[in-house]
């Protein structure tokens, strides 16, 4: 079992929900979060504009058995990507165990309903 980590542009954030979606990813968690870096962003404040070196964007996080990892980083790689600079990294993490706490079940089981 691996578990992804991903940083992305807010704005491509439903393009990533949708890939995943398709790659059969029907659960996430999500959050946004916001970095500090080389580059600037643009904030606009009551109409005016700022440059800040606060860079806003969402970390989404995955766990997928084995044979699930490619098909999700590449659906990643392919909805967040705009070729600009700050498009974000993927984080992959190995996992040793998982439960279920409804039923205790454990391992790759866990992660999906056979119902």
């Amino acid at each position: 079992m691996k578990k992804i980590e991903a940083v992305i542009r807010k704005s491509k954030f439903e393009d990533v929900k949708s890939a995943l979606y398709e790659a059969d990813i029907d659960w996430f968690s999500y959050w946004d979060i916001t970095g500090l870096g080389k580059s600037t962003e643009e904030q606009v404040v009551r109409g005016q504009v700022f440059q800040s070196n606060y860079i806003h964007r969402r970390m989404i996080s995955i766990v997928v058995r084995d044979v699930n990892l490619d098909k999700t980083v590449k659906a990643l790689l392919d909805s967040a990507w705009t070729g600009e600079t700050g498009d974000g990294k993927i984080f992959v993490y190995d996992i040793e165990e998982t439960y279920r706490i409804r039923n205790r079940e454990s391992g790759p089981d866990a992660l999906f309903n056979r119902d």
